[in-house]
Order: C-alpha cells, then structure tokens, then sequence
C-alpha cells in the first residue's frame, strides 16, 4: 500500500438527486465513469471483484491514470489511490451521507503535487493554482454524477467546460 503522507485535502461535496442505495449502486458499478465524468474518454476494468477493484482512467485529452481502491465499505463509499502507472499517486476518498431525506456525495482529494516541500513553501501554489483547479475538477465530476442520476443518459464531454489538466 502507498506510505506516502498527505499534507493537505481538497474536498468537495454535492447533493445528488438519487436515493442513498441507487447513488451507491452507480458508483460501485464498473465502469461508472463513462457514463458520467465529463473529462472521461474511456474508463476500462482492470479488477472488479469483491475485494480488489481497479480501473484506467483516461482522460479526454490522453493522460492515463490507474486507479486502485484501498478500502471499500459498502454502501458509504470507498478510498482509492490515483496516478500515472509506477509514479506518484493521490489519496481520494468517495463518501455518501444521507441527512434529512437528501443523499450527499463528498469526494476528497490528498494531492501528492508538492508533498515533498514545506507548508510555507507550498502554500502559495497549493492555495493559488492546486487547490482551484481540483475543486473545480470534482465540482464538475459531481455535477456529472448529479446529471446522469437524474436523466439517465451520459453527459457530454467537458460538460461545464473544459479543464486544461484534463480536457
């Protein structure tokens, strides 16, 4: 398992309009992705087994990320390491809570992008350009989720716009 440390996470949560056990039931299935990430050109299975799960990502403009989920707790979410194949890798955890007849998904990201530096020599970026450019990536992936739960058609790639990490 990755031993890295995390100094900092980036979060982001959305209502979904989609009861608990549905939302989760999309987003355990296989290949989810290609129905409702808006920067997705292809989500392919690696494993998809009860204990062992892992995918490719590749996004629209040919960056290719493994996927590999670390924990798994049905029906509430799932931590997952992402990167490029043998690189370094962030820390993403998928969560559902549900309050008040409404079902919430929250994604958090723990980049590795500056790990290795100081808070103070870090902050600057991470705060500036890090920081933005995730949360407008999972705001978009969210709203994707939202869009395919209640339509149930694909959304059309880069959705709300495209990002320049990704699209």
């Amino acid at each position: 398992m990755n031993k890295m440390k995390y100094n900092q996470s980036i979060t982001v949560s959305r209502e979904i309009e989609a009861d608990h056990s549905e939302l989760w039931k999309f987003i355990s299935s296989p290949g989810y992705l290609n129905h409702c990430h808006p920067f997705c050109k292809k989500n392919k299975i690696i494993k998809w087994e009860k204990d062992n799960h892992s995918d490719i990502l590749e996004y629209l403009n040919g960056l290719t990320y493994i996927r590999k989920f670390i924990e798994w707790n049905e029906n509430d979410g799932y931590s997952l390491l992402i990167g490029e194949e043998n690189q370094e890798q962030s820390r993403v955890v998928w969560k559902i809570n549900s309050q008040e007849n409404k079902t919430y998904l929250k994604i958090s990201v723990y980049p590795y992008f500056l790990n290795d530096y100081p808070k103070f020599i870090s902050f600057i970026p991470y705060k500036f350009f890090i920081k933005p450019k995730i949360k407008s990536y999972l705001k978009s992936v969210l709203d994707g989720i939202n869009f395919y739960m209640v339509n149930k058609i694909p959304v059309k790639r880069n959705m709300n716009g495209r990002h320049n990490w990704f699209s």
